[in-house]
């Protein structure tokens, strides 16, 4: 069962944060706890979010607070052509903290996620990325250097 959709408030409670590159424009971060199953199908809960861009005027209109829930769906989108082509890179679905990229016979996978105000939206499936030998060795590098790590109450 997925939760409703939230609105987040930075640590000043403002909720419209205003775009970089035109003051026109801004967004409002939202999260939903959603129920999904991983690629080795085990059941999880996992926290989703996405950015409802709009004019700052029609942001405002909405008079959206922090914590507010909102009826509606945050939408997982992923594809082989990129969402964004000025800047492909910021929509690339990376694995974990590994940093690797995501791909499907060689091809980068991107992902996006985007708010919808209809529950009923239908999400086209993920697709599934196929170097999972580069992603395991990634993976079991990284719990061997996690292993070697000295506690904390360790002293010489």
């Amino acid at each position: 069962m997925n939760s409703k959709v939230f609105v987040q408030a930075d640590e000043t409670g403002a909720v419209i944060n205003v775009s970089e590159n035109n003051p026109d424009y801004g967004y409002v971060r939202l999260t939903q706890t959603r129920t999904m199953v991983d690629d080795n199908g085990f059941l999880r809960r996992k926290e989703v979010s996405a950015l409802m861009p709009g004019s700052i005027e029609d942001l405002q209109a909405l008079n959206l607070y922090g914590g507010q829930a909102l009826d509606g769906k945050i939408i997982i989108e992923e594809s082989l052509t990129p969402f964004n082509k000025k800047n492909p890179e910021r929509d690339l679905k990376i694995a974990g903290e590994t940093g690797i990229v995501c791909t499907l016979g060689g091809l980068p996978i991107y992902r996006r996620t985007k708010f919808s105000f209809n529950p009923a939206t239908v999400e086209n499936p993920p697709i599934q990325h196929d170097n999972v030998d580069e992603l395991r060795a990634a993976y079991a590098l990284q719990q061997s250097k996690e292993a070697i790590q000295p506690s904390e109450e360790f002293d010489i």
